[in-house]
This record gives C-alpha cells, structure tokens and sequence, in this order.
C-alpha cells in the first residue's frame, strides 16, 4: 500500500553515469533498519515501490532476522522526510543511495531488494556499486517490475488526480483510509506522482550490465509485469538468473512476505 507521505515540491537533475559522483551523505539519511540483526549474515538493502516508505518492508524485516538483516531505503518527500523535496530523476536517486551504501560499508555482504519502481532504481544502483567495486551487492532480488529495457514511456504521471487515482486503486496501491481522508490524500499524492516521474522518465544508459544474479519475483496476477517481461531481465546479469512467482497481483508481497523471506535466505 502507498504510505502516508508529505512531499512540497520536485527536483530534477542526476548524471546517469553508472558510476555516479554523488556528494556523500549521511547514511542514516537514506537507510532505515527497524530490526536490527548485527549477526546477520547479509544484509539486504530493500527499496520500496512508488509512493512507499521503508516502513513497507517492516514485516520482512522481523520474519527474516537473526540470519538477514532487512534495511529498507528512505526516498525524500515522505515519512521523516516528508519536509524534503522529492526528486524527479531515477539516475539521481541511484547516484545518492549507492554513495551512501559505499560510504556506510561495514564490510557485511550486502544483497539488493526492489518492489516495482525500486526494481529499477535497485538495479542501477547495483551497477553503480559493481563499478565502483568497494561494495558489490551478491545478488539483486527484482519483484514486480519489467525489465529496465523495457521501459514503455508511460505517461501515468501526467494524468489528472482523478485518472491517477483509478490507476492506483486498481493496482491497489492505496491505503483506502487515505482516500477517506482528503487531507492526507493531499499529503501522499505528490511523492507518488514524483516517483511515477521518476520511473516513467528512465531510459536504460548504455554501459556494463550487472554481474551478480537476479531474481525476479511477480505476482501471477500482476497486470504490470507477465513471466514473459519477467524473463527480459536475464540479459540484465552475467550471471545466473531465475524467475519465480507467487500467488496475488503487484502487491503479492503483502500476503506472501515468508514466502519471499524463504526465497531471500536461501539465496543470501
């Protein structure tokens, strides 16, 4: 479900090179860790869908401990960021969080989690870590989202609220308690449409592709993403690569969260 967030405002701009030259910032700016697990064996960076808040990945958090630690990204304009502006460029966004990734290395094994829009954003910071080769995540987990490559230019961004907010609910993903609440749908609404900017926007920069695994995990009934644009993400690794699903639609990850923990521990 979208969370209630509080954006003001947009900003645009980011290089898009792969290995991106970010002005380092606190990692506590960007990372969140609501279960800590400091025995864990990897931790697992998760970056939620758009609209979303690192709170979503709370539940994963507390089924995956002691063995995985679940640190879930904090995008500006919502939650404790919610005085922050929220950024339009998915390339931007890559280049920061992967500095903050580089910059907060423990020396942990680091694995890459992303729901729809943090798919994307997920992997390109993958590649930025590859390139810079200090923290190489061991494997990117890809869920409900298509291939980079295959970005279709939608538009869904530049709809009205009305025609936006149809979209939303037939993904279901909106808390219905906002859409009873004008006040906070006024709060939640430009950081989702900021997120849809972000993703609509991204054009796939040539460059090396990843070398560690993916899996890429959908809902059988997802209307965003078949098996069929699924499997376009192999040609996204050097390295092995794997589909699975689960039953639900986009936000399957609500209801089959142990299903997706399991599928994580086995594989990190």
């Amino acid at each position: 479900m979208t969370q209630v967030v509080s954006g003001s405002g947009c900003v645009t701009g980011g290089s898009g090179s792969v290995k991106g030259e970010a002005v380092a910032e606190p990692a506590d700016r960007w990372l969140r860790c609501f279960v800590p697990a400091p025995q864990a064996r990897t931790r697992v960076v998760c970056f939620p869908h758009a609209g979303g808040t690192a709170s979503y990945f709370l539940p994963m958090g507390r089924m995956a401990a002691p063995e995985l630690e679940i640190v879930g990204v904090q995008y500006p304009g919502r939650h404790d960021r919610r005085n922050e502006r929220c950024v339009e460029d998915l390339l931007e966004l890559a280049d920061r969080i992967a500095t903050a990734l580089i910059v907060s290395d423990d020396g942990k094994p680091v694995a890459l989690f992303g729901h729809s829009l943090g798919s994307v954003l997920a992997y390109e910071v993958g590649r930025r870590l590859e390139a810079d080769g200090r923290t190489r995540p061991l494997r990117l987990f890809a869920s409900g989202r298509r291939a980079p490559s295959e970005n279709q230019g939608q538009k869904i961004h530049t709809l009205g609220e009305a025609a936006f907010l149809d979209h939303l609910k037939q993904l279901g993903g909106i808390d219905p308690r906002i859409l009873r609440e004008p006040e906070l749908l006024r709060m939640a609404l430009p950081a989702v449409r900021a997120d849809y900017t972000a993703i609509e926007s991204y054009q796939h920069p040539e460059g090396p592709v990843l070398s560690c695994p993916i899996d890429v995990l959908i809902g059988r009934s997802d209307p965003e993403v078949s098996a069929e644009g699924a499997r376009l993400w192999g040609p996204h690794t050097t390295g092995d690569f794997a589909v699975h699903d689960f039953p639900g639609g986009h936000f399957y990850l609500a209801e089959q969260a142990s299903g997706v923990v399991d599928l994580v521990r086995r594989n990190c």
